[in-house]
């Protein structure tokens, strides 16, 4: 650009053509003078750090429809991605929580007594077995070494706990809730 004056009046001739311009991209005419106004500060600032170099902007008007032209689209890609991904309260409600909801925990705290309670019910050493197991990762050779058994009487009372547990819990979720009317 040869005159820095010149500047505003580039962009005041032509910042009627940069909105019918920006317009057809952005979707809304107010939207495209915001982009409009936006590349007029962009393009403003950039002549300032030019002006010492020998006015290195050559084509000022294609220079400021291309700035128009960049902020145009990335609005409209903003507008597309933001409908992609509703805000606020529609986002958070489709979120799984990271808590179980009160009947979620109630169900899971019966589970737990039952499963407790059929564990009570076994031999201790059965349930010796299944705590070994289940509770500190054990392996059935190492129970069998701490329970004097062989590797093999180990799987088998591990599986008998657990064959006891299912079977209680399966007991429970057949057996009506007497606590209803």
């Amino acid at each position: 650009m040869k005159e820095a004056g010149t500047k505003l009046d580039l962009y005041l001739h032509h910042r009627a053509d940069l909105i019918d311009y920006a317009a057809p991209i952005v979707g809304d005419r107010m939207q495209a003078e915001d982009v409009v106004q936006e590349a007029w500060m962009r393009f403003s600032v950039a002549v300032d750090k030019e002006r010492g170099e020998a006015d290195r902007i050559v084509q000022p008007v294609g220079y400021l429809y291309r700035i128009v032209r960049n902020l145009a689209l990335d609005f409209a890609r903003r507008l597309t991605s933001d409908a992609w991904h509703p805000a606020g309260e529609a986002v958070l409600q489709e979120l799984p929580s990271r808590h179980a909801s009160p009947e979620q925990e109630t169900l899971h705290r019966n589970e737990l007594r039952l499963v407790g309670e059929a564990l009570a019910e076994l031999p201790q050493r059965t349930r010796l077995a299944f705590d070994l197991h289940r509770f500190e990762g054990k392996t059935f050779a190492e129970i069998g070494v701490a329970l004097g058994i062989s590797q093999t009487r180990a799987h088998n009372l591990v599986q008998e706990a657990m064959l006891h547990c299912m079977e209680r819990l399966g007991e429970a979720k057949s057996t009506p809730d007497r606590r209803r009317p």
